[in-house]
Order: structure tokens, then C-alpha cells, then sequence
């Protein structure tokens, strides 16, 4: 079977806490300026509402790159339990083709709770679990080059083989990244060999500045510098990816092709009720944007209008848009 795209990464059983007794306390020590989310030690907190949905990056993208009507499969690792049962239901069920995931017979899989705020944002404490087992086979390596397109999400446990083995088989094949929180980590130096292979590479702003600052010519820029997304862009385009998308929250997205920065304005959502899982919708929106029309502005249009519609609704993949939205979201493009 050919296939539009494969996704390689994480898949979770999502627990969601809806929560208000709580403090946002400053935290100088970051340097994206992000503040710490705090309870009080020792008490019971209420819970005002809970859900379960499905997440992890590699399974997000996937359920949004079939919703646009795309073939897609995951290689996905879950565990031998009825978590992993119920995670690959659901991809059957988003028509995500499952042939290709690994069940890992001494593991569990792996499962976030995710604490929601008065405002919608989230913080998640993620048990990688089975996702941490992932690799990739010789096999494994010629299922991913039927693909045009390979999409790599966050990766944990022993990642770097499976970057090397992933990477070793991509030309002719293009690779959109959203490196995860274990790579970004690792900075600049570990993920250099990388950039050089990557088609679309994907990120938040924080992540972003997480990045430039890693690398020994930009750690001691001044707070000007790192708080100009230009900058970033500028900064990471030289390590080489061919396009660099950083999204900004409220601010909009930006994409740097190595010519022209192209920038994308904030759809307002008509309903804010989660932000979980709005950096897959976005990115994973960015690429079907590309593979369906070719044209950065495009698909950016289309990964901030996706973005949207994730955060009208509860979990990392509802409210997704469809195929169905396609033809309306070009005339409302074309209008601009």
C-alpha cells in the first residue's frame, strides 16, 4: 500500500484535570519566561472535571493527517495492555492504518495527566512507558521509504538510533521534525547531523530558544535577540532545514525558507477549552498544507485555522478539521 505519510513517535491514553485552586508564580530562571503552575503542599485539590482522550505526537499527527482524507500510518510502539488495545482502536477507527505499530509484551502504555487551568492551558506529566521502547528495524527502514513523507515527533528512551536509522534512509524521502523535550535537551551539537536532512522543521517559540541558546554563538545574546522570532528563524535556517516554523501562541506562526519569512496572524477560536495537542494539529496541518497545495502561505493558513479548531475541544484529537473544510478554508484563502 502507498502511503502519503508516516509518522514515527508516541502514542498515550490522556487523563485531563480541570482544575482553579491554583497559583502562577514568576520563574526567572527560564529564559523563555514561563511561569511555574503551584498548589498548595500537602492539601486536596478539586477537581472540577476529567476526561479521558488520546494523545502522544506521532498519534496526533496521524489522526490529522487522515482527517484531511491522507493515507497515513504510524510506527508506534504501545503496550501489552487494554490501554494499548484502546489506542490502536482509535487509530483504526481515524482511519490511521496500524499494521506497522509494536506491541511490547513487558510493558505498559504510555499515558499522560494533564492539568488544565482556569485559562485552558495545560501542564502534562507524561509516563513514556512502551514509547520509550520504540526502534527501528532494517525492516522497518524499507516500510519507511514508501513514503514521500515521514513525520518524527517527540522521542524518548534510547532515541538517538532511532534518528540515525531514520535519517540514513531519507533521500528521496522528506521529513518534517518536532523534535521532543529529550532532544531539544541535547541541543545543538547532538541534533546538527539531523537539521542537514530535514524538510520542515517544527516548534514553539520556547522550544526555539531553547535551541539558539545551546549553541555557543548565541548563548550570551541579549533577551532583544532571543525574544525576536526572526532571530530564531535566522538562527536555526543555518543549521540547515530547509523550512523552520516556529509558532508564537496569541502572536501567530512564523516560516523561513532561507528567503522569505512568512508569517501567519492567530485565528481566534470560537471556544477556548484545551491547548493540548495544538502543536501537532499545527504542524501536522503545515505539512498537508504543503503536500496539497505547495505553497508556504497556504499551508500555514491551514495549520492556524487546524490549530483553531483543536482548541474548541476537549483532548489532543477532536475538533480536528476534515477533508470536508478544504474547499471552503481555499476560498476564504484565495479572498485574502
Amino acid at each position: 500500500m502507498k502511503y502519503d505519510v508516516i509518522t514515527v513517535g508516541g502514542s498515550t491514553e490522556d487523563i485531563n484535570f480541570y482544575v482553579d485552586d491554583y497559583q502562577l508564580l514568576e520563574n526567572k530562571l527560564n529564559p523563555a519566561g514561563n511561569q511555574l503552575l503551584a498548589f498548595d503542599y500537602g492539601t486536596k485539590i478539586d477537581i472540577k472535571k476529567a476526561a479521558l482522550t488520546f494523545g502522544g505526537g506521532a498519534a496526533n499527527v496521524a489522526v490529522s493527517f487522515a482527517s484531511f482524507g491522507l493515507k497515513v500510518a504510524g510506527m508506534i510502539t504501545y503496550g501489552n495492555d487494554e490501554r494499548g488495545k484502546k489506542i490502536v482502536a482509535n487509530l483504526k477507527k481515524r482511519r490511521v492504518d496500524t499494521r506497522f505499530m509494536k506491541r511490547v509484551g513487558n510493558d505498559i502504555s504510555g499515558f499522560s495527566f494533564i492539568v488544565i487551568g482556569a485559562n485552558k492551558d495545560h501542564v502534562a506529566f507524561s509516563h513514556r512507558a512502551a514509547n520509550s521502547r520504540m526502534e527501528i528495524s532494517a525492516k522497518d527502514q524499507k516500510v519507511l521509504k514508501r513514503a514521500p513523507w515521514l513525520f518524527i515527533t517527540s522521542l524518548s528512551g534510547k532515541w538517538r538510533p532511532v534518528l540515525d536509522k531514520v535519517f540514513a534512509i531519507v533521500d528521496g524521502t522528506k521529513v518534517a521534525w518536532n523534535p521532543g523535550e529529550l532532544q531539544l535537551k541535547e541541543g545543538h551539537r547532538a541534533l546538527a547531523k539531523y537539521f542537514r536532512k530535514t524538510t520542515i522543521l517544527t516548534m514553539n517559540k520556547d522550544e526555539a530558544i531553547q535551541l539558539v541558546v545551546s549553541h555557543n554563538r548565541h548563548a550570551n545574546k541579549s533577551y532583544e535577540f532571543f525574544s525576536s522570532v526572526e532571530n530564531l528563524l535566522k538562527a536555526i535556517h543555518a543549521w540547515g532545514p530547509e523550512v523552520v516554523v516556529v509558532t508564537d501562541g496569541e502572536h501567530g506562526a512564523y516560516a523561513f525558507d532561507g528567503k522569505e519569512i512568512h508569517f501567519q496572524d492567530v485565528i481566534k477560536s470560537k471556544k477556548k477549552e484545551d491547548t493540548t495537542g495544538l502543536g501537532d494539529a499545527f504542524g501536522s496541518s503545515f505539512v498537508t498544507g504543503l503536500i496539497l497545495y505547495e505553497d508556504i502561505k497556504q499551508a500555514l493558513f491551514l495549520a492556524a485555522h487546524n490549530a483553531a479548531a483543536c482548541l474548541s475541544q476537549q483532548g489532543a484529537q477532536n475538533g480536528l478539521l476534515t477533508k470536508h473544510d478544504l474547499p471552503k478554508l481555499q476560498k476564504l484563502f484565495l479572498r485574502q
